[in-house]
């Protein structure tokens, strides 16, 4: 399975390093990854910070992509369909997939595009060109949709719920969990289950952020965290 490969890639870079622990930080994707390299290797991660919590589960995947933040976002919403038949629209992941492997190259750049911008204009709490300008590049967004809808059209190969399931196994793990508010691929609630579920790590919620890392707010939160855990380590 793909993620058991990344996770053992990540335990082989630390050995190449020739670390015993490390801090691990993930945000998003990120902290998907991280949690799950931490519940396999806990004895390895001295700290864990995870930004923008993503447990990837069902219920998440159909809330950015189904219903719900297409509620937040309807004119956006309105162009992230455009590209999708009706008929295929109960289950958008797996029409773009069909999209995004389409025989013909120009369907599949403009369902990319679609799939991209669709992100890149709702991961900030307030609008930011910069990400709309970026995600609209056809070469990075092909690439970008294309691996982001694989992954999700096999649920991550991971098990509905594992992550915030198997979170006990973090325990004793110091760390630090920052979510943006309105963050809307990542619902805070699951960041909020999983310090339930892991009270070693700190639960910070940016009242004025989304999912990006680039906000203030939560940039701010991350540099503490990091900085927090470096002081300890100098004692």
């Amino acid at each position: 399975m793909i993620i058991v490969g990344l996770v053992e890639d990540m335990e082989r870079l630390r050995q190449h390093m020739g670390v015993e622990t490390w801090l691990v930080l993930g945000g998003s994707w990120g902290s998907t990854l991280a949690m799950a390299y931490a519940q396999t290797h806990p004895e390895r991660v001295s700290e864990l910070i995870l930004r923008g919590v993503y447990t990837l589960t069902r219920a998440e995947l159909d809330w950015y992509y189904q219903f719900g933040v297409s509620e937040m976002f309807p004119e956006k919403w309105e162009r992230f369909i455009a590209p999708v038949a009706v008929s295929d629209q109960g289950d958008m992941i797996a029409a773009y997939r069909k999209l995004l492997t389409s025989d013909d190259p120009a369907v599949q750049v403009e369902a990319a595009k679609a799939w991209t911008i669709w992100e890149g204009e709702t991961i900030t709490l307030l609008p930011n060109p910069d990400f709309s300008t970026s995600y609209a590049d056809g070469h990075f967004a092909l690439a970008f949709a294309r691996l982001e809808n694989h992954f999700f059209v096999h649920d991550c190969w991971m098990e509905d719920g594992q992550l915030l399931r198997n979170a006990g196994r973090m325990k004793g793990i110091p760390g630090a969990i920052v979510h943006g508010r309105y963050d809307m691929p990542c619902p805070v609630k699951n960041a909020y289950l999983l310090h339930k579920a892991w009270p070693d790590a700190s639960f910070q919620i940016v009242e004025g952020a989304g999912h990006a890392t680039t906000e203030p707010g939560i940039l701010d939160q991350l540099i503490r965290a990091t900085d927090r855990f470096a002081a300890c380590s100098l004692r």
